[in-house]
């Protein structure tokens, strides 16, 4: 987890539809400087991409997994993925 920037594509799954998982990934994502997005995937999981700083990014991530005192994340995965387009802040799909 150093400097730089990266981009992460992330699955959270376990409970983290309709516990406000996407609301609170937002606004965690603001408060750290991270653009991107997040969705709802039809699986029940959580779809997200992170983008800026590797160590906001990977603060966000660890935030959506604990931080929500509504859901459960039982697995995650990740995959950094190419920065070939700006991303102009976070948003919820």
């Amino acid at each position: 987890m150093g400097g730089g920037e990266i981009r992460l594509h992330v699955i959270f799954r376990g409970r983290v539809q309709g516990v406000s998982f996407r609301a609170y990934a937002k606004s965690f994502a603001d408060s750290c400087g991270v653009k991107g997005w997040v969705k709802n995937l039809a699986d029940g999981s959580v779809e997200a991409v992170f983008d800026g700083p590797a160590e906001s990014v990977y603060r966000v991530i660890e935030l959506c997994r604990t931080g929500n005192p509504f859901a459960r994340v039982s697995s995650l995965t990740t995959e950094e993925i190419e920065r070939s387009s700006e991303l102009k802040c976070f948003s919820i799909e």
